[in-house]
């Protein structure tokens, strides 16, 4: 990232950031603009005011469809982070109104509220109110005088990109949101990731959930939804942010909470690990052989279960042993100390392999046959 230290207080991004990305409200916003001025003259770059300050952002292209109407495009360009919507196209069109009056629509590609407990109500377009702001903000001063606005935001691959969003389980159906609390995308470690996550529990606790599930990822929905007799809405993915999504339960008061996961995410649990990204921190091999010892392993096997590669291959010689279960228990119940002593929550803890196999006994919780 480079500042502008001029008195705009811009800030300039180029395609080769790491660091740093545009969100997709900035995307939208930019678009906007970009096909606005287009009226006039093509454009390459636009600067656009976000909650941070201004940012210069490139311009697929931009051209004027007639007197009244023009269309633009912004590529969300590369940034270091796994995020699905890095080179997808944000497109907008606009068209001049006799009358005063900024109107925002989304289109092709954006998505539609279907579920509560979102900052959006029900039936609406997926534009969250910065964005909107956002967009409002940046026309409002380039507009003719006397003249008004209707902007239409579409998405050419939005419905496809959704499916790997949590779009779907919020349910927001036919496209992607559009986002952005502050205009400049960051890492997954940040604090509007961690806000796409709670988003899941605010949709849960608005339809009148208060007995929840939560799991990794993918993997331990998928596992959930076979074991369990429970709703798709009462299945809460943490990412690695263990420690945010338990904290977040404990201030809502959820009155019965299962932690269900693959072994190699819960494990880090044990040992007081509530960020669990694998670069940031590990420990399993050094927790499952600890609790190996603790339920009476003896030293050579101790020493097979650190020197394994995986935790598929440690659970393999641990069930040879006779002694998976034993191992996992101790470690359930130091997943439930853990979570206790942090957050002063007791949750039922279900640890599973990659096939979904149940590792630790708990009959506390009903198993679907």
């Amino acid at each position: 990232m480079r500042k502008n230290t001029s008195k705009t207080s811009s800030v300039s991004f180029s395609a080769e950031s790491d660091d740093y990305g545009i969100t997709t409200g900035s995307a939208a916003t930019a678009a906007a603009l970009a096909a606005l001025l287009s009226l006039k003259k093509e454009v390459s770059s636009v600067n656009i005011k976000t909650p941070l300050g201004n940012l210069d952002i490139s311009i697929k292209n931009s051209f004027k469809l007639n007197d009244n109407s023009g269309k633009a495009t912004v590529v969300k360009m590369p940034y270091h982070d796994p995020d699905v919507t890095i080179n997808m196209e944000v497109q907008a069109e606009i068209r001049l109104l006799e009358e005063p009056n900024i109107i925002i629509r989304g289109g092709e590609g954006v998505g539609k509220v279907t579920k509560p407990g979102l900052q959006l109500l029900v039936g609406k377009m997926a534009i969250n109110p910065v964005p909107l702001e956002m967009i409002r903000s940046n026309l409002e001063s380039k507009l003719p005088k006397g003249k008004g606005i209707d902007v239409l935001i579409t998405v050419p691959r939005g419905r496809e990109i959704a499916k790997r969003t949590m779009n779907p389980r919020l349910g927001i159906v036919d496209g992607i949101s559009i986002l952005g609390t502050t205009g400049i995308a960051r890492s997954m470690n940040s604090k509007s990731f961690q806000k796409a996550k709670k988003c899941q529990l605010d949709v849960a606790l608005a339809e009148g959930y208060d007995e929840l599930v939560f799991v990794p990822g993918n993997i331990g929905e998928k596992i959930a939804r076979k074991l369990l007799d429970v709703d798709d809405d009462q299945i809460i993915q943490m990412g690695n942010l263990v420690g945010y999504m338990l904290e977040q339960a404990k201030k809502n008061d959820i009155s019965q909470l299962i932690i269900l996961g693959h072994a190699g995410k819960l494990v880090k649990v044990a040992g007081g690990i509530f960020q669990t990204e694998h670069r940031l921190a590990d420990g399993r091999r050094e927790i499952i052989t600890t609790h190996t010892g603790l339920v009476g392993g003896e030293k050579v096997l101790m020493e097979r279960v650190f020197n394994s590669n995986t935790t598929e291959d440690m659970i393999k010689i641990l069930e040879k042993e006779n002694m998976r279960e034993a191992v996992f228990n101790s470690i359930a119940h130091a997943i439930k100390e853990r979570c206790q002593g942090r957050f002063h929550i007791n949750p039922k803890v279900i640890i599973v392999n990659m096939d979904g196999k149940i590792l630790n006994s708990n009959h506390q919780v009903e198993i679907i046959n």
